[in-house]
């Protein structure tokens, strides 16, 4: 048989890119939209799903807990099946998933019902998140198409859940709480049907196993420690129960990384993480989750509950941060990184985030929000623009086809988790500061009065001065927490730009059959 009869594959330089490869990613990008906004879309609802389903004070939390706890603790668990049995596989079922589960949870008759179906939309966000995030790297390989890429999905990364408090405010008040749920079900079909047309895969590791006691392992230690962050939110840090989860959470995962040096199949190879540029990506991502989500709750209360601000009011004053993050992503990172080390665009966007949040700490009960707010919203988002896009392309990069879905979901797993320390944390400083000034304040103010009643506007004054000092003090915190991740993208994140491949010859006739 000649040469020419029997043609080798040509070059990984010499392949053609995938014509469709732009349609995927839009494909992609409302895949991931929906996943990152549904964890903000219902707070906003939240109020008027607990008055319609009669829902107790005590567990209306588990609208959100369930979500967070099966998303967070099940995404290892979602990121190594697509690498088993296929990305886009994987993706096309965790869309038909969480649609099934989004209108389960709008047709919600009762509160359990509503918790069951939250948990099913984690579960299968679990599957769809990292699935989306490995396609994503598997489709962009080279120089800036691949920044292009990464600038508009860190884009959605950062602005996702921006995005999903003006959805949600928009949705309650025009409609009702349960089209916050029932909008992903379109939405799924829509990315159900692109995916089918123009998502490309194939496995790359036939014959691996799934790592059961990894699995057992791993998920167990991350629900673990993500239900005793949302715990600690209402009970305090101190509490027994917070701190037994939080200890055996923390043993869970010390055995699940001693077993990964051990298992034939880990779950997560231990070589993924250890990567100085890919560990130091990972930890910028948690720091920076960890300040924002502080950040998205408290401004959401401040709006509403101090300033008046209606749902629909609340979630359009987030635009202009959203704006920013789409340029910052879109405009500044994509365009640079292929120029820049990715430190030099994270450390930057840390210490944009930073000074946002620390001009937050001069916040008055007083409308302020072209004075104050709105100034930090344009630094903050431009700053997260310039850190979320750099850390996923940093994580992803030169990562084995093989294990990019478990590398997706360690990135995903970081602001998960990030997000519910974030959340626990600030709120709990937030709360104790807030509690500790009214105290103060309201013993004075009955001296002052020879122990008659406070007349309610002072009283009401005086609370909501509280709220907002506690709101400071939180959000102070949060900057100091961003000046961290600056210091650790500074010092970990040494990797040099991702240049584009060095162009070869153009392969001829012979070169494609030798």
């Amino acid at each position: 048989m000649s040469q020419a009869e029997n043609p080798r594959p040509l070059p990984s330089w010499a392949a053609p890119p995938d014509p469709r490869r732009w349609w995927a990613l839009v494909v992609i990008a409302i895949a991931q939209l929906m996943v990152v906004l549904d964890a903000t879309i219902v707070n906003i609802a939240l109020p008027s799903a607990q008055h319609d389903l009669g829902i107790s004070d005590a567990n209306r939390q588990w609208v959100i807990t369930a979500y967070t706890l099966a998303f967070g603790g099940l995404l290892l668990l979602g990121g190594r099946i697509a690498d088993l049995v296929g990305r886009k596989r994987t993706f096309m079922v965790g869309l038909v998933g969480f649609a099934a589960a989004s209108g389960l949870g709008g047709a919600a008759t009762s509160a359990g019902l509503l918790f069951g179906a939250r948990a099913l939309q984690g579960a299968f966000g679990a599957l769809l998140a990292p699935s989306a995030l490995s396609l994503l790297t598997t489709t962009f390989t080279k120089g800036r198409e691949r920044s292009k890429a990464f600038g508009i999905y860190g884009a959605i990364a950062g602005g996702g859940a921006a995005i999903g408090l003006i959805a949600g405010g928009v949705l309650t008040e025009y409609l009702t709480w349960r089209w916050c749920l029932y909008v992903n079900v379109p939405v799924a079909v829509i990315a159900l049907v692109g995916a089918t047309v123009f998502l490309r895969d194939k496995r790359d590791k036939a014959g691996a196993r799934l790592d059961v006691v990894g699995v057992l392992l791993g998920c167990g230690g991350l629900v673990a420690i993500v239900y005793a962050c949302n715990e600690a939110e209402p009970h305090g840090w101190g509490d027994n129960w917070v701190v037994g989860l939080l200890a055996g959470g923390v043993a869970l995962l010390a055995v699940f990384a001693w077993w990964q040096t051990r298992a034939r199949y880990p779950l997560l190879p231990l070589h993924i993480v250890r990567n100085r540029n890919r560990g130091g990506a990972f930890l910028t991502m948690a720091l920076t989750t960890i300040a924002m989500f502080g950040m998205f709750l408290f401004m959401t209360y401040y709006l509403q509950t101090v300033l008046d601000y209606s749902p629909v009011r609340t979630g359009l004053a987030y635009l202009p941060m959203t704006a920013a993050i789409v340029i910052g992503s879109t405009q500044i990172s994509a365009r640079l990184l292929h120029r820049l080390a990715p430190r030099w665009l994270m450390v930057p966007g840390a210490l944009l985030v930073a000074g946002g949040l620390y001009s937050l700490t001069y916040l008055t009960a007083r409308p302020a929000y072209a004075s104050h707010v709105l100034p930090a919203e344009l630094l903050v988002g431009l700053g997260m623009g310039l850190i979320f896009m750099p850390v996923m392309a940093t994580a992803t990069f030169g990562v084995a086809p093989q294990d990019s879905g478990v590398t997706s979901a360690t990135v995903n797993t970081s602001q998960q988790v990030g997000g519910s320390i974030g959340t626990a944390l600030l709120n709990t400083i937030a709360a104790s500061t807030s509690a500790t000034y009214l105290a103060v304040h309201l013993a004075q103010a009955a001296r002052h009065t020879a122990g008659r009643t406070l007349p309610p506007a002072v009283r009401g004054a005086l609370v909501k001065d509280g709220v907002v000092h506690g709101f400071s003090a939180a959000i102070g915190v949060g900057s100091a927490i961003m000046l961290l991740a600056a210091l650790v993208a500074g010092l970990m994140v040494t990797g040099r730009a991702a240049k584009p491949p060095v162009s070869a010859p153009a392969p001829t006739a012979s070169d494609a059959h030798r």
